[in-house]
């Protein structure tokens, strides 16, 4: 599974090219979503910056909690295997809801891989936690 879930980002990822870093940061420190998405797909992949999964988490969460769908699902990614963030389904299942509540169909396909191994309590876990980021606008998803 860790290889499916990371196939789906490589493949968001591998449309990115890399802009320039300095210009990108300073853009992402300012507020911007797509600067501080694109600084998270530079992290994750080691494109003109060391590869580094903490830095990448925490740009995409970012771009994330201003409703970046495709930072979402990434950020999903990230918990589903543990990258820069401890393991964690519920994590992932909060992640990819908000991301397929904008349409995003690679978080559907994981959500549906990922539902199967969890509880029901996990699942209800999740749901009550993906209810309370998606009413607080993103504010109120940990």
């Amino acid at each position: 599974m860790r290889y499916l879930l990371l196939l789906a980002a490589l493949i968001i990822s591998n449309a990115f090219a890399a802009p320039n870093f300095e210009e990108t940061m300073a853009a992402a420190k300012d507020g911007d979503a797509i600067a501080q998405y694109n600084l998270g797909v530079m992290y994750d992949n080691g494109r003109g910056v060391p590869e580094n999964n903490a830095e990448a988490v925490k740009w995409y969460r970012k771009a994330a909690d201003q409703g970046d769908a495709d930072a979402q699902f990434n950020v999903g990614v990230m918990y589903a295997n543990g990258d820069g963030v401890p393991e964690n389904d519920i994590r992932a299942y909060v992640w990819w809801s908000m991301a397929k509540t904008q349409g995003n169909a690679e978080a559907a396909k994981n959500l549906g891989i990922l539902k199967p191994r969890m509880t029901k309590q996990q699942i209800a876990e999740a749901q009550a936690l993906a209810a309370q980021c998606y009413e607080s606008d993103y504010k109120d998803c940990d």
